[in-house]
């Protein structure tokens, strides 16, 4: 054995049930186009609660609620799961392993997992950095994935599914050449670190994460007190969707936690101490998408003129995102019981300075007119395909974004600051897009 170092109901009374700060003393402030997104997108129905914690430098940390769960305001204590923020969890038990010297980042998976046949590239093994950089080459998901339940689609795949998946995958390129997000890359280094050190991926997170930084809400399994204080998970269109139960695959997303837990993790990051794990984590590896690079799992970018080190996630039932300013002096922790895009008002919250944008609601008939796939330069292709009150838009290796609608045709994807205008033809079909985003425009004809 190795030793590791040191959401209920829909909002109908919006007005009484505005945001509330759950802090007595210095509470950071809540910018006003956060709060106006947040207020909107609970009072008109499409998210059923949100809350937003904040932490700045130099001051308590304070979580606004929006919405309602179970007929009350949800606080910092209310649990949601956080999807793919757990990624940042999985990275960091490698990084303390990494720091310590036990473990090299260019360490070969195939080290940690004898019993299994790793794939590699000609010769060229995948490496842990590789799975904590999204760079290994491995698919987001198993070629051939069918989970027996759609609403709760990684339950029933087990060690077994992953071993024969990984036996008989041949990989397309070079493990470390391109940033591809991989679900699959991250479970398997959850397994691979939970073998290594002779326990479960949750007690590997109990042990050592949210234990040492007193997070008793955190966790793989829902305890009776956690499941007490539970935000009943919905789907895109409202309706409610169960939790997400997860076996093998729990290092891409298993994680359910509360906005008073998460801000403790964030303050790790702010900044983060000179030579520990959490610094490891932050720093810099590889390129990853546009304007983008990446550091063990979180997102390094720019957000109007301020860097910022991000990660977010979502479930059948919940969205989430955690952030830091590159700077330490501020942290923001979205987490909302409907999948339903957050990013904007995640944004808004760590950066101010945002341009408030108005959105407007299409009828399903135009939105489903903008579902196919465009062609923007070769290699670049964006898969379109609509939401209740939006689209949800994917380019090739990179994980989906939301748009919301702020015209007919025209459309804003907060989370990377860019602008979607669809074209149409004489006949009123749609048969292209110009995709607008740091002062550049480029053009993609309809293919699908």
């Amino acid at each position: 054995m190795k030793r590791f170092p040191l959401v209920a109901g829909r909002t109908a009374l919006a007005c009484a049930l505005a945001a509330s700060v759950v802090t007595a003393v210095a509470a950071p402030a809540l910018d006003d186009n956060a709060r106006r997104l947040a207020t909107q997108r609970t009072g008109n129905g499409s998210v059923a609660s949100i809350v937003i914690g904040i932490v700045e430098q130099g001051s308590e940390p304070a979580v606004y609620g929006f919405g309602s769960v179970a007929g009350r305001l949800p606080d910092g204590d209310t649990v949601y799961e956080i999807g793919s923020i757990t990624k940042t969890f999985t990275a960091l038990l490698l990084a303390q392993q990494a720091a310590s010297g036990v473990l090299k980042l260019d360490d070969p998976v195939q080290l940690l997992l004898p019993d299994y046949t790793i794939p590699a590239w000609q010769g060229q093994a995948i490496t842990l950095r590789d799975l904590a950089t999204q760079t290994s080459g491995l698919p987001r998901l198993p070629t051939g994935f069918t989970p027996p339940d759609m609403a709760n689609p990684y339950a029933a795949y087990g060690p077994a599914d992953l071993q024969a998946f990984l036996r008989g995958h041949r990989l397309a390129r070079k493990p470390g050449a391109s940033y591809e997000y991989s679900n699959l890359g991250f479970g398997l280094l959850g397994v691979a670190l939970s073998a290594h050190a002779g326990k479960s991926y949750e007690s590997l997170v109990r042990d050592h994460i949210t234990g040492p930084l007193g997070m008793p809400s955190t966790g793989v399994a829902l305890t009776p007190a956690m499941r007490a204080r539970l935000a009943p998970g919905h789907d895109s269109a409202g309706k409610p969707a169960g939790n997400w139960d997860f076996d093998t695959m729990a290092g891409a997303g298993a994680i359910r936690s509360t906005a008073s837990d998460m801000l403790r993790y964030l303050k790790m990051l702010m900044p983060a101490a000179v030579g520990s794990p959490y610094a490891l984590a932050v720093q810099r590896q590889r390129p990853a998408m546009p304007g983008t690079d990446i550091a063990l799992a979180w997102h390094l970018s720019e957000l109007r003129g301020t860097r910022i080190i991000w990660h977010n996630g979502m479930t059948g039932g919940y969205a989430s995102y955690a952030g830091v300013t590159a700077d330490g002096k501020r942290g923001v922790v979205v987490l909302a019981n409907t999948s339903f895009p957050i990013d904007d008002i995640a944004h808004a919250a760590l950066v101010s300075g945002a341009r408030a944008v108005a959105t407007v609601a299409l009828a399903p008939d135009v939105l489903a007119s903008y579902t196919g796939k465009y062609q923007l330069a070769p290699g670049f292709v964006l898969s379109i395909q609509p939401l209740r009150q939006g689209l949800q838009v994917q380019a090739k290796g990179q994980p989906p974004f939301d748009a919301e609608a702020t015209a007919r045709d025209e459309f804003v994807v907060a989370a990377v600051e860019a602008q979607l205008v669809f074209k149409r033809n004489a006949a009123g079909s749609v048969e292209s897009v110009v995709l607008r985003q740091h002062g550049q425009e480029m053009p993609g004809k309809r293919i699908e």
